[in-house]
């Protein structure tokens, strides 16, 4: 049985997560089947991560203004993270994993196992909220945690930070779509699929966490792939062409064995009168058959030449073309920038107000010329 793994975003919404109200997608009769992991308020949760850190940050202050009263609500209030994040994570859909179907037991089974081992995986993302939903289309978790860092050498020693949760946990990030986050996500997608091994169930990988790359990268990204497959072909084509290339001594030594049989096969007596007979009776049947054998292998020589060629064709247009969608994208960014700096030097000259109501004038005048036509 093949089946695909969801891990998604979610909303965060606790009450609806505890079933502290019965939403409409939910079937109320079937909610005594669902797992809650645990469910601790956030906000005692807070002090039990933080107060000792702020207490101790706040000892060191000499002005009272840069003390923090709340951490909470600082966080709550501020731009830089989020007070808490919630996945949901899912295996199959409605259609092969219904949690009224034959396979919603065994969804229920796989995410049971996978929830147990996540804290100890993630000592620091701290799960405050947790529960396995039997009550809806399909089995799914909702994990909610707190992502925290400890160590710090400024400002508070424990304090919120996911990217530095994750680093601290072996996710360095890289490039655009290989960020901390894809990279836990793949791992914990990888647990999952261990588990459904277990049960002989495959996962079929369709990247649904990742978001969808602009056209320009699109475009860059499927060069990869067809790249990456004309190598393995013209891989496999190499290594045939050179398996048949490793038979032709052998092939040699087939014929000139064959036009050698009268030599020490004809019988003593009358040679030269039996030697034609023999040679049209015994030696050239063989000899047909042999190069009955050996002509297509021939063309398949020949034809796997011809397939190198026009696949080494394609992949210099390829190559060629992936260069020129990487410069493209290299002239989008800085046209991009130069914008942007032009739009700054404007909005110092002018005022921020007066380029943004200016801006705002001209598509409402672009609109009303729209309705106008």
């Amino acid at each position: 049985m093949e089946q695909s793994i969801s891990f998604k975003i979610g909303k965060g919404s606790i009450a609806h997560n505890a079933r502290d109200f019965t939403a409409s997608n939910v079937d109320s009769n079937r909610s005594q089947y669902n797992i809650e992991y645990v469910n601790k308020d956030l906000k005692q949760t807070y002090h039990e991560l933080f107060d000792d850190a702020v207490t101790k940050y706040n000892a060191r202050q000499t002005r009272s203004d840069r003390t923090i009263p709340n951490y909470y609500e600082k966080i709550r209030m501020g731009k830089q993270e989020k007070v808490f994040h919630e996945v949901i994570v899912q295996v199959g859909n409605m259609d092969t994993m219904n949690c009224l179907g034959k396979n919603g037991e065994l969804g229920k089974v796989i995410l049971d196992e996978y929830m147990k081992g996540f804290q100890e995986r993630n000592p620091n993302l701290y799960v405050f909220s947790a529960h396995l939903h039997m009550d809806e289309q399909t089995p799914h978790l909702h994990i909610d945690f707190i992502p925290f860092t400890t160590g710090s050498k400024r400002g508070l020693e424990t304090r919120v930070s996911l990217k530095q949760a994750l680093k601290s946990q072996g996710f360095n990030g890289g490039s655009r779509s290989e960020t901390e986050w894809n990279q836990w996500v793949n791992a914990e997608k990888m647990e999952v699929a261990k588990i459904m091994n277990k049960y002989e169930v495959k996962w079929v990988n369709l990247d649904t966490h990742n978001k969808p790359l602009d056209v320009l990268n699109f475009k860059k990204e499927k060069r990869k792939e067809e790249i990456s497959k004309l190598d393995h072909e013209i891989l496999t084509l190499k290594k045939q062409y050179n398996s048949l290339q490793n038979m032709t001594p052998y092939l040699n030594d087939a014929f000139n064995a064959l036009n050698n049989e009268e030599l020490w096969l004809l019988p003593e007596p009358n040679k030269l009168t039996l030697a034609s007979t023999y040679h049209k009776n015994i030696v050239q049947p063989k000899f047909s058959k042999l190069r009955a054998f050996i002509q297509p292998l021939i063309n398949q020589v020949f034809d796997i030449v011809k397939e190198l060629i026009n696949l080494k064709t394609q992949l210099i247009f390829l190559k060629n073309e992936n260069t020129e969608l990487k410069n493209s994208i290299d002239e989008l960014s800085y046209e991009n920038r130069e914008l942007r700096r032009d739009m700054n030097k404007l909005k110092k000259f002018f005022g921020k107000d007066t380029i943004e109501n200016a801006l705002t004038f001209k598509i409402v005048k672009s609109k009303r010329k729209e309705i106008h036509k």
